[in-house]
């Protein structure tokens, strides 16, 4: 069997074994396997087959998969829900106080509440979003 056959299915092999471990390491293993069989291809010896596998598999360890993680595993800061909504800013629709109050937010109509006690905010207003306690936007009017 020829030298490049033989990475060609060391590749295939260790490809079909990142499937099982999800890991992006089997898979630059794989990678290196294969420029082993790219030298081999090109009539390398079979030191040298050795070096490039070695070699590319190091290299896409080091280099590919930091990224290829980080890329994966996203940045953790998406927030969605009403998690989105903390810190929007919202335009008061009804008189809004330390007990009621509507805002228009993100396209709805919420009940709202002033996040200071103190605050009467006047229709029209635009107000930032400090919390979501269940179905009430709890706003601050930092204009004032």
């Amino acid at each position: 069997m020829q030298a490049w056959l033989i990475w060609l299915i060391v590749a295939a092999v260790l490809a079909g074994a990142e499937t099982l471990s999800l890991d992006l390491v089997l898979i630059m293993c794989a990678g290196g396997a294969a420029a082993g069989g790219v030298a081999a291809a090109a009539g390398a010896p079979p030191a040298v087959q050795v070096a490039v596998a070695v070699g590319g598999a190091l290299a896409l360890l080091l280099v590919v998969r930091p990224v290829a993680k980080r890329h994966l595993q996203g940045s953790g800061t998406t927030r969605t829900g009403v998690e989105a909504l903390v810190g929007a800013q919202a335009i008061v629709t009804s008189k809004v106080d330390a007990k009621d109050g509507r805002v228009r937010l993100g396209g709805s109509e919420w009940s709202a509440r002033a996040y200071d006690e103190t605050q009467v905010i006047p229709v029209g207003s635009s107000v930032q979003v400090i919390q979501i306690s269940g179905a009430t936007a709890v706003v601050w009017d930092s204009s004032r």
